[in-house]
């Protein structure tokens, strides 16, 4: 999930995204099975493919992937942007800890993060430090027990 650190309405956005989070159904609360697009990372050794569900509204980036219970071990959400950004992630409502890896306009992965859920506030936000385009959210640890390093490159094909 993305949190904009200078939100007009910070209140506003919360209480939007509690409503909504707390709308959801169980069905809406398990592992997204069916994937928008093939990530294929190109590491130093081979190629690393995730099977990930696509977020490039504001709205679908900011549910990201809270109330997820389960997610599958080659499974994943893509936060793409309209134009550079670096804004930071959070993790409220997101109940199952993460892996974040961000991409340039080039393609070429800037920044890696091992995020944890948040259970109290203030959540903590995660922040690449560099601009980027894109993000890919993973189960924690999937990125680096697969190879992905800082520089690899990422390909994303929507089904």
């Amino acid at each position: 999930m993305i949190c904009r650190v200078a939100a007009p309405f910070p209140g506003l956005i919360l209480a939007v995204a509690l409503l909504a989070g707390s709308a959801c159904s169980n069905e809406e609360t398990r592992t997204p099975v069916a994937a928008d697009a093939t990530l294929t990372v190109v590491t130093r050794s081979g190629e690393v493919e995730f099977d990930v569900r696509i977020a490039e509204t504001p709205d679908a980036r900011a549910t990201g992937l809270m109330g997820v219970r389960t997610l599958a071990p080659d499974a994943g959400m893509v936060f793409l942007f309209d134009a550079p950004t670096d804004g930071a992630f959070w993790m409220k409502g997101t109940l199952i800890p993460l892996s974040i890896a961000f991409w340039d306009a080039d393609g070429r992965i800037v920044a890696m993060l091992d995020m944890a859920p948040c259970r109290a506030e203030p959540c903590p936000l995660y922040s690449p430090g560099h601009d980027y385009v894109a993000a890919l959210e993973v189960n924690r640890g999937a990125l680096s027990e697969r190879g992905v390093r800082i520089g690899d490159l990422v390909r994303l094909e929507r089904s």
